[in-house]
């Protein structure tokens, strides 16, 4: 009996916590383009809770026109980019888009919205789509 207790317990409890979302994003900043500008950068954290890793190969918003991830790096002293074919974030692990690193290049923007909404891909599978607004850039 206190064993049947115990699983009944148990099962409550499981019933009772909510799952977590396998992809979570987290300090989402997307800057506004310069004044005549086509190009945006976007910059966040993307945590992986799922038990596999998750390889996001596609990133797309309806206000740009297209949205590629981007690697910072050095070469012979000059600072260039590239695009990156797929993120990959291990299971548990969190990778974080930043400045002079991994980021979002949003280009031509479709319109003159400060809302935006980023929807990213694993092959055909949305994984999630963030809602934020742009941030106005410093001169």
């Amino acid at each position: 009996m206190r064993a049947l207790l115990l699983g009944c317990c148990l099962l409550i409890f499981a019933c009772g916590s909510e799952p977590r979302p396998p992809l979570v994003a987290t300090d989402v900043e997307i800057t506004a383009t310069m004044p005549g500008g086509e190009m945006s950068a976007g910059y966040l954290s993307l945590r992986n809770n799922s038990d596999g890793a998750i390889s996001i190969t596609r990133v797309t918003s309806p206000e740009f026109e297209a949205v590629e991830i981007h690697t910072s790096f050095i070469e012979d002293g000059i600072s260039k980019m590239r695009r990156s074919g797929e993120l990959i974030i291990a299971p548990g692990n969190t990778v974080t888009l930043q400045r002079g690193g991994m980021h979002l290049m949003l280009m031509r923007p479709t319109g003159t919205s400060n809302d935006l909404s980023l929807s990213f891909y694993d092959e055909k599978t949305l994984l999630l789509t963030v809602h934020t607004s742009i941030t106005p850039r410093d001169n």
